[in-house]
């Protein structure tokens, strides 16, 4: 998925001469096409993420639309501080772009996993944040969020994700993409994890259970209209992401459930609230954070779904 922020960045600088990248030292050659025509345009801020988030505040001031960009953990938990009070109390429009977002650098440990930034920047005022599930959503969501003109968070992977949808869907920030219709269980799921979620639609399907797909690009704003439609059509929804339970995708569906006193169950699947160590690779993490098709079929049957 850099690969493709990287390219559609590109092609969209080419037409807008307003769009700025901050990057913290990483992806050097990702960006050199960008730099053959807007090299004043592409920022190498070093290692410094704060005041890599800071500039950008400076410079969305000054009229522009500034990318930031790099490593999750360092694009959001390192520099919080300047996101909340430069970027979003300020209401300026940057794009936060974190790369290898959830268990895309499994090997590397917990300080390049990313677990909290979901609930890190949906916690924030003015903050939009949005995770595509793959190349063909970045790509369609891109142009959207910079049309917004206001604070967001662009949840990405690393390399070689695979593509989830057969043909180019059409998408729309802030509104669930049912990528599949069904019936008594909604599978809702977010970000690069939507592999699993389609394994697990499949799965279900054996067991008599048609249960309906559905990609939520946009955790914030939610897709309230979608939410209330689901409560009335369904008796379970299943949320998936590759983010801690606490505080995520599930958090925030969960909440808008309870508040709004809607008649269905939420199962909330995710990374438990543990550290990752001692692993390999992103299958190997996700095993054992129990992302798996044996795991999440366990739970739920325990939880009367199957």
């Amino acid at each position: 998925m850099r690969n493709a922020f990287a390219q559609v960045l590109t092609e969209l600088a080419k037409s807008n001469d307003k769009l700025v990248l901050f990057y913290a030292d990483i992806g050097n050659r990702l960006f050199n096409p960008l730099k053959e025509f807007a090299e004043s345009r592409t920022i190498n801020a070093g290692i410094a993420e704060a005041n890599m988030a800071s500039m950008a505040a400076g410079s969305a001031m000054m009229g522009h639309k500034p990318f930031i960009y790099t490593i999750t953990p360092f694009t959001t938990a390192r520099n919080f501080e300047q996101i909340k009070i430069d970027i979003a109390y300020q209401n300026q429009p940057v794009i936060i772009v974190g790369t290898g977002s959830g268990l895309s650098y499994a090997n590397l440990g917990p300080t390049h996993h990313s677990f909290e930034d979901i609930a890190l920047m949906r916690a924030l005022p003015n903050m939009n944040v949005v995770c595509p599930a793959d190349a063909q959503e970045l790509e369609l969501l891109m142009p959207q969020l910079i049309e917004l003109n206001q604070p967001c968070y662009f949840r990405i992977g690393k390399k070689n994700e695979p593509s989830v949808h057969a043909s180019p869907p059409k998408l729309v920030f802030g509104k669930a993409h049912i990528m599949k219709h069904g019936h008594k269980v909604a599978i809702l799921s977010t970000g690069t994890i939507m592999p699993l979620a389609q394994q697990l639609c499949a799965h279900l399907k054996a067991f008599n259970i048609d249960a309906e797909l559905v990609s939520f690009h946009t955790v914030k704003p939610l897709d309230k209209a979608y939410l209330e439609d689901a409560a009335n059509r369904f008796v379970h929804l299943v949320t998936l992401e590759e983010h801690n339970v606490n505080g995520g995708f599930g958090s925030a569906v969960l909440e808008y459930v309870s508040d709004n006193d809607l008649s269905v169950k939420v199962h909330r699947f995710g990374i438990p609230d543990f550290f990752i160590d001692q692993v390999h690779n992103t299958p190997d993490a996700r095993d054992k954070a129990g992302l798996n098709i044996e795991t999440l079929s366990d739970k739920l049957k325990q939880r009367g779904v199957m």
